[in-house]
């Protein structure tokens, strides 16, 4: 289930906001220049290829593209049993930034993003039928959790793929991982 908190950057204990109410985290995040909408989701095979999920998306997908300039869109997932997991999950666990906005469609499963506004982090519990765009430059970082069990359209404007800029900030070794928060639970 979907979820925000804010946190003062220097105090990951207590969130100044909590709320699973999606037009809220919507307003929240929108207010900061960040896109989060809930689309409704679509019935797939859980062995759906890359072509089937772009396909059961097509409308929704043909409209951000059109909305935001981003050319391509594939899918991407992991699974419990894939054995580069935890390499993959280190690799996005550092704070970041990217050229263009990153854009992720949440088909199933759940991840949360982490973005360092100012003197703020805002973490964005997202799962299946959310859509997240975080704008190019946005200092943030990703956890997918010790077993990560997700499928994601991604969109993009730049066909080189995942390039980020590492920022070389230690403060998401201070903020609560996927384990620690309220996935899949009751809300803090």
């Amino acid at each position: 289930m979907s979820f925000l908190q804010v946190y003062v950057d220097y105090d990951a204990e207590q969130p100044l906001v909590a709320t699973r109410d999606g037009e809220r985290i919507a307003k929240e995040l929108g207010d900061r220049g960040i896109r989060f909408e809930r689309w409704a989701t679509r019935e797939l095979a859980p062995d759906a290829d890359q072509e089937a999920v772009l396909a059961a998306y097509e409308a929704e997908v043909s409209r951000l593209q059109a909305e935001s300039g981003m050319v391509g869109a594939d899918v991407i997932g992991l699974t419990p049993d894939h054995p580069d997991k935890q390499v993959l999950r280190e690799k996005f666990l550092h704070e970041h930034r990217h050229s263009e906005d990153e854009v992720r469609f949440f088909v199933r499963g759940e991840g949360i993003f982490y973005l360092h506004l100012d003197d703020r982090v805002y973490v964005v519990g997202c799962a299946q039928g959310d859509l997240m765009s975080v704008p190019a430059g946005t200092p943030h970082w990703f956890d997918m959790g010790p077993e990560p069990d997700f499928t994601a359209i991604r969109l993009f404007s730049d066909t080189t793929g995942w390039v980020a800029d590492f920022t070389g900030a230690t403060l998401a070794e201070r903020f609560p991982r996927f384990e620690a928060l309220p996935t899949g639970q009751e809300a803090a």
